[in-house]
């Protein structure tokens, strides 16, 4: 069962990258995200954080940013929901 903060980033994740109906539903905390899927470049990066952070209501700081955070869904999940008090 997903959380709310779960399924706002896999919403997120779906708009930023223009991933396929249904297709961020399927991704699991092992699910690797930069460097696996071809959507989430260097370019989108930027893109994805600025949104996580005006969707979500947090504050993504430089040095928070690196290859762990995107590294896996997972990974991210738990940042976002650490930065939300949750």
């Amino acid at each position: 069962m997903q959380n709310e903060t779960d399924a706002q980033l896999r919403q997120i994740l779906t708009d930023v990258l223009g991933l396929k109906p249904g297709q961020a539903d399927g991704f699991t905390a092992d699910t690797g995200l930069f460097g696996h899927l071809p959507e989430l470049d260097s370019m989108a990066v930027a893109g994805l954080l600025t949104e996580i952070e005006d969707r979500l209501d947090i504050v993504i700081d430089d040095e928070d940013v690196d290859g762990d955070l995107l590294e896996s869904y997972g990974a991210l999940l738990t940042f976002v929901t650490a930065r939300r008090g949750g």
